[in-house]
Formats: C-alpha cells, structure tokens, sequence
C-alpha cells in the first residue's frame, strides 16, 4: 500500500506518523486474539513477537498514549485494546460506502470482516446498478445519482474506490465535494486531492511485483 501523507493528526490528539498508525492496526488485531483467548496482560516482548516487530518500536509507538503499563506485569489487554481502539476510531461501527460494483466491488460487498473490524458498508454505487451481477449482496446497490443523499444523510466520511482507472479522479472529485475524507482507492491511478484528504492506495500488481522481487532466485 502507498500512503500519501505522511502522518495523522487529529483535533486534540497528538500527531502520530503514517507507519505507526499501521502498526496499531497490527497490535490491535494481536490484543483481539489475546482477549479471545482470555489473556488478561501481556508484556511488551510478547506483544511485539506476535506483531512481528521490535519491542523497543513496540514501546515507542505506545508512548503516544502517554505513560501506562505496569513493570514487570506488562499491559493491560481490555485496557490497551480500548485505547488503540479510540485512537483509530473504531469503538463503533463507521459507515463506509463502495463505489464500482464490478467483480472486485462485489468481493469486498461479499466480505463480512469489516463488521468485526468496526467498519460496515452500508451502500455500494454504479453507474449502472440494475445490471446482472453473478453475487446477490446484501447492502443496497444504488445509482450514482443517489451519492450525495446516502452521504450526507449517514454522515458518511468514508469510501471505498473500486472503479476503472478512466473514471477514478472524476469519481474522487465528486465523493470529496459530497463530504468524503478518506479513500480507499483500488483504482490503478494516483489520485490527485486536497491534503485534508487523506488516500490509501491498493495496487495488487505492485504488490505481487513487489513479491516476484523477492523470490527471485
């Protein structure tokens, strides 16, 4: 994944770089599992072994939080949880919207982790929303006509972009007049935005190219 800018930054929150926020993602998704499993503390060389990273990084990462932890006992799970949690915004369920109902489209529609990760796609755009489509799905299928209504009426801040590249910046161009301010763009195209706009590029072919480097021999 490509990321635009390089940090985040909220009202009244500190500013926290790119790839920190990504690592929250992972050690959000570590104390998941440990809550699952009942595990009431974990230490900091546990929770960066499992997220794959060094427990040094780990521990400046959640500096950010301010001074927690207990030494000697480690952290928290619920309690690490519900602030990694509060800073990515996900404590409840955040309405997403997609917009390109093709095969990629439909796949991400069919999907049902985003509801456990606190996102919910609640509608999905087309230029042409009647055709015949091989999946059923269960968020309505609506024409484009219809954005700016769902937008603004679900306070929606997000959406995903899974439209062809000749139609990306046009559709971005809209969904950020209609209030959008963050994409997640599969689109084959560097989208151009305001900078409180914020871009997550998905490119699969980069990715396996990235990989194919790798396992040359």
């Amino acid at each position: 994944m490509n990321y635009l800018l390089p940090c985040l930054k909220k009202p009244d929150r500190p500013e926290i770089p790119r790839k920190t926020i990504y690592r929250l993602s992972i050690y959000l998704r570590c104390l998941a599992r440990l809550k699952d499993n009942a595990i009431r503390t974990v230490s900091s060389e546990a929770l960066a072994k499992v997220a794959g990273v060094k427990s040094t990084q780990l521990r400046k990462d959640l500096t950010y939080f301010g001074q927690f932890g207990t030494r000697g006992l480690g952290y928290e799970v619920e309690e690490l949880f519900q602030m990694i949690s509060d800073q990515l915004g996900t404590k409840s369920l955040q309405p997403v919207i997609l917009v390109g109902v093709g095969n990629l489209g439909l796949a991400l529609l069919s999907y049902r982790g985003f509801e456990k990760e606190g996102f919910e796609i609640i509608a999905a755009f087309d230029i042409d929303p009647l055709r015949r489509r091989d999946k059923k799905v269960t968020q309505p299928l609506l024409g484009m006509d219809q954005l700016e209504e769902v937008i603004k009426e679900r306070g929606v801040r997000m959406a995903i972009l899974t439209v062809d590249a000749p139609s990306a910046q046009e559709v971005t161009n809209t969904l950020i007049a209609y209030g959008i301010t963050g994409i997640l763009n599969f689109a084959p195209l560097v989208l151009h935005v305001p900078e409180d706009v914020m871009v997550n590029n998905v490119n699969l072919a980069m990715e396996l190219e990235n990989l194919s480097y790798f396992i040359q021999g």
